[in-house]
C-alpha cells in the first residue's frame, strides 16, 4: 500500500502543468524554508494527512479520460518515498504525470525521473546565495545535482526562478539565467514572489516590490510568469 502524507488534492488546474488540465495532488513537508513560500503549512513534516491516497485514487479512477494528467506538488513531494509507487499507480490508471521540485532529494528524484513526463524545477539562486533564500546549508548542492538529472533524463522540463526583491539582486538573477542555459536548460522562467499565503514578516520586508524592481532587462529565452 503507497504510504503518502496527503496535505490535499486540487481537482482541477490549469496552471500547474502548462498546456493540460490536471489534478494537483500536495504532498505535506519541506526541508527548506524559503521566506517566499505560499504554502508555509505544508513545510511541518508532522502535520497529519488532510485525505488519504485512497480517497484520492478513487477521485483519479472517475476521472480518467477527462484530465491530461496529474501534478505531485507541496511542501517537497521527493520527501515522501512512497512518491514512486504513486506515480506508477496514476500512469497504471492512464495518466500523464508531473512533478514540481526544489530538488532537494535528488536520489529520490532520479528513482522517480523514468514515471514522469513533466518537472518543473524551482531553482532559486546562484549557488553562493542558495543558502540564504532556503536557510539550509548546502543545499545548492542538492538542487544543481537535481538539475543535472533532471536534464540528463530528457524529460520535459520547465526551470521556474522565483525572483525574490527581499533576497535577490539582479546580477543574482543574470548570473543564475547564465548558469541554467550553459547547464542545458532550455524552458526557463521567471516568477514573481507574491505576497498572498506569506508570512507577516515577509509581507512587511517585500513592502510592495516587484520583479521588475529586480530584473531591469529580461534576459534573453527567458520568460515571466
Amino acid at each position: 500500500m503507497t504510504d503518502l502524507v496527503l496535505a490535499g488534492l486540487a481537482r482541477l488546474s490549469t496552471c500547474d502543468w502548462p498546456g493540460k488540465l490536471a489534478a494537483t495532488v500536495f504532498l505535506q513537508g519541506c526541508p527548506w524554508r524559503c521566506g517566499y513560500c505560499q504554502n508555509p503549512s505544508l513545510a511541518d513534516c508532522a502535520t497529519p494527512g488532510a485525505t488519504t491516497w485512497a480517497e484520492t485514487l478513487a477521485f483519479l479512477f472517475r476521472r480518467r479520460g477527462l484530465l491530461d494528467g496529474v501534478v505531485f506538488s507541496g511542501g517537497e513531494p521527493t520527501r515522501q518515498p512512497g512518491l514512486v509507487d504513486a506515480l506508477a499507480q496514476v500512469r497504471g490508471l492512464g495518466f500523464a504525470t508531473g512533478l514540481h521540485t526544489a530538488g532537494a532529494y535528488p536520489n529520490r528524484l532520479g528513482a522517480a525521473l523514468p514515471l514522469l513526463d513533466w518537472v518543473g524545477l524551482d531553482i532559486k539562486a546562484p549557488p553562493a546565495a542558495y543558502d540564504r533564500i532556503t536557510g539550509v546549508k548546502s543545499s545548492a548542492d542538492k538542487a544543481f545535482q537535481s538539475l543535472r538529472l533532471v536534464l540528463e533524463a530528457g524529460v520535459d522540463c520547465e526551470v521556474r526562478v522565483t525572483v525574490d526583491p527581499t533576497s535577490h539582486t539582479g546580477d543574482d538573477i543574470c548570473q543564475l539565467v547564465e548558469l541554467l542555459q550553459s547547464a542545458g536548460a532550455h524552458s526557463i522562467v521567471l516568477q514573481e514572489a507574491r505576497a498572498d499565503g506569506t508570512s507577516p514578516a515577509y509581507v512587511e520586508r517585500l513592502a510592495g516590490r516587484r520583479l521588475r524592481d529586480v530584473v531591469d532587462l529580461l534576459p534573453v529565452g527567458v520568460s515571466v510568469r
